[in-house]
């Protein structure tokens, strides 16, 4: 199959159309120009996109990655020359799927091509399945090492064991396979449905005989539990047997109580007749129980009232006159002294002793008759010096008596004392009134008692009558509790009387020592597990029924054990196949390294002008090479990136050649670690490739197309 031409709106690809040429084709472009783009379009027309697909961390679905940029729906056409005739492939958006609309005809007539659908486009184009096609001729640089896949490695072993690619070994390994997992896989199966139908009748089989055991264990306590029931009910009668002997004792008892409770009423009535009623007593009681309480009271008042006032003491100055009287005197007396005690000599004195100084002054003239007349001058001074003398000790005299009178009060004090002592005499008086209001007044309270008192007790004293109307009180009460007495003893004959039970005898000796509402409670309680008992021991027999006859499940049981041990024989058959068939195929895989590995031997000596003369691929396809002058092999860890490019690149050709004679080649910027000269061998290589196939080489760098 070659590629002819193919037009994209894909991602980046705006019905953008790319021409191919047979042979070796060099498509140079810079970065971001869509050649990786172009050659997922490829695989997408050949095999479609697989929408099942979902993004995730690790990377975008190819639904997703390359929807188209512009909006349109996902669309392409691919022109391919296939068995000597030019087809025209066409893939476009079907709802919601992309390229889920597929169509193949021929280019120059039109006709549909039927053999080509959807579904097997690629496979019957090309030969392999997508995986093998992706692992094999299409070649990234980032996809360089060939990886063990189930489709590649299935092709790879038959076309190397068997020299075909008929599958028929993988086909009776998966009948084999099949065949097993129909006997058994993981819990699915023939033998898992065997077992889980052995261990469902084993597990009937021993649930029936537990079920048989814990009926019969029912059973057992259905009996106890009968058995305590017969002995709760004869304790019951045997109680309600001496409880009809307690109650015959009872009534006897109640019937002589109630004879005493009449007696002792009838005596309550006849000392109760002449009395008043009980209210009238009681309020009596209470009146006199008042009456005494006010007249004590009245009484301690008395006893605390304070003595009479005493009379103020009168000052001797004023004894015999009213507080008035005594205050004129005072202020007249008061008067006396302060003017008998506030001048010196009387003027008459002074006169005197100024004639006498002025006689003197005379008789010391020589002349007679200043003489005389000083003579008279000086007589005229003494005599009214005399008289002034005589006259001051008349007023001392005086006041001495008033001194004496008022002895020991000092004179600034008379008045004061005088108007103390009326001050005195008013208090004395209020006082005085004070005291004989709240005297008449208590004496006219305890009259008022007094009166209430004989008006009550009737000249009785208040003590005695209060004792006269307690006995009568006191009897009354009597009254009425022999009265209430012999209410409760006739209702407990007519309650003894009504209720007496009748109780026949028990039905045999009674040993428990249980009250009788404990008993009740025993015999509930047992009643209530025989109904549980009953009720356990009819689900029991639900289930038994619904499990089925022992019989019939051992018989069925024995059935399935048979067909368990045809079925493991069958599986252990299959598995020996399996073995056997494995040991073959191991044996013939011994052919596949060689083959793969001295094509890629031959591929990479050429890469690397024959410095590499060894090469093993191993099961798993991994390599391991020898240069010349090395004498161990090593693995790729121990090579340069370009040089394990090249190891793997030429594996990848190998396989391909193997695999994908007829299908295109496709690479995408798989030199990109390749020195010039490696470069070089390579693309001498893909021309001769190009001789049987159509070889596409997609590359960001000029370099390729100088070297063509």
């Amino acid at each position: 199959m070659k590629i002819l031409s193919m037009t994209a709106t894909f991602g980046k690809l705006d019905n953008q159309t790319l021409t191919l040429e047979p042979g070796l084709q060099v498509i140079h472009a810079p970065n971001e120009w869509g050649k990786s783009t172009w050659c997922a379009f490829m695989v997408a027309m050949l095999y479609g996109i697989e929408t099942s697909q979902r993004s995730s961390s690790k990377g975008l679905a190819d639904k997703e990655r390359f929807a188209p940029w512009s909006g349109k729906p996902m669309s392409g056409r691919m022109d391919i020359q296939w068995n000597g005739r030019k087809i025209t492939l066409e893939r476009s958006t079907k709802g919601r799927t992309p390229f889920g609309q597929f169509r193949a005809y021929e280019t120059e007539s039109g006709l549909p091509t039927p053999e080509l659908t959807g579904d097997n486009c690629g496979q019957t184009l090309l030969g392999v399945e997508k995986q093998v096609f992706l692992r094999s001729a299409f070649i990234r640089q980032s996809e360089l090492p060939v990886t063990q896949d189930e489709a590649l490695r299935r092709r790879l072993n038959a076309l190397v064991t068997t020299g075909d690619e008929s599958g028929a070994s993988d086909a009776l390994a998966q009948k084999l396979k099949d065949l097993k997992n129909k006997c058994r896989h993981n819990k699915t199966g023939k033998l898992p449905d065997a077992e889980k139908q052995r261990n469902d009748l084993t597990s009937k089989l021993r649930e029936l005989s537990d079920l048989d055991a814990q009926c019969a264990q029912i059973a057992r306590q259905q009996e106890q539990q009968k058995a305590m029931q017969m002995q709760l009910e004869n304790h019951l009668a045997a109680l309600a047997y001496n409880e009809n002997r307690v109650y015959a004792e009872k009534l006897t008892a109640a019937k002589t109580a109630k004879a005493v409770a009449e007696a002792r009423a009838q005596e309550a009535e006849r000392r109760c007749a002449d009395l008043p009623d009980g209210d009238t007593l009681s309020a009596a009681i209470s009146r006199a129980e008042a009456l005494r309480d006010a007249k004590e009271a009245a009484q301690t008042q008395a006893q605390l009232m304070p003595p009479a006032p005493a009379m103020p003491e009168v000052p001797r100055p004023y004894q015999g006159l009213n507080p008035d009287a005594a205050l004129a005197q005072a202020e007249a007396d008061s008067a006396a002294w302060s003017a008998g005690t506030g001048k010196g000599l009387p003027l008459l004195g002074i006169l005197g002793i100024a004639a006498a100084v002025l006689g003197i002054l005379l008789l010391c003239l020589s002349k007679w008759v200043p003489i005389v007349a000083g003579i008279l001058v000086l007589v005229l001074g003494a005599v009214g010096l005399f008289a002034a003398i005589m006259k001051k000790n008349s007023r001392s005299a005086a006041m001495q008596t008033l001194q004496s009178k008022y002895a020991p009060l000092p004179p600034e004090l008379w008045v004061s004392a005088a108007k103390a002592n009326i001050l005195a005499q008013a208090e004395y008086e209020t006082r005085q009134q004070a005291y004989l209001s709240q005297l008449q007044s208590l004496n006219n309270r305890m009259e008022s008692i007094n009166s209430e008192i004989a008006a009550l007790t009737g000249g009785e004293s208040l003590a005695r009558f209060a004792q006269t109307q307690q006995a009568a009180l006191d009897s009354r009460k009597a009254l009425a509790e022999a009265q209430r007495e012999l209410e409760r003893a006739a209702a407990l004959v007519q309650a003894l009387d009504g209720t007496r039970p009748d109780a026949p005898p028990p039905q045999f000796p009674d040993s428990l020592p249980f009250s009788e509402a404990d008993t009740r409670q025993r015999l509930a309680r047992c009643m209530a597990d025989q109904t549980n008992l009953e009720r356990q021991l009819g689900i029991c027999h639900g289930r038994m029924t619904s499990l089925g006859q022992p019989e019939v499940l051992q018989q069925e049981l024995e059935g399935v054990n048979r067909r368990i041990e045809l079925l493991e024989q069958t599986y252990a058959a299959l598995t020996l196949a399996q073995e056997t068939l494995a040991q073959a195929s191991t044996e013939l895989q011994r052919r596949f390294a060689p083959r793969i590995s001295a094509k890629a031997k031959e591929f990479f000596g050429k890469f690397t002008g024959g410095r590499y003369d060894r090469l093993i691929l191993g099961e798993d396809l991994t390599l391991s090479v020898g240069a010349q002058g090395e004498d161990t092999l090593h693995d790729t860890q121990w090579r340069s990136d370009g040089t394990v490019d090249q190891l793997y690149l030429a594996l990848r050709l190998a396989v391909a050649a193997e695999l994908t004679p007829e299908a295109p080649l496709v690479l995408d910027d798989a030199f990109v670690r390749f020195d010039d000269d490696r470069t070089a061998a390579a693309l001498a290589l893909l021309k001769e490739e190009a001789a049987g196939k159509q070889v596409i080489l997609f590359s960001c760098q000029i370099r390729e197309s100088n070297l063509l």
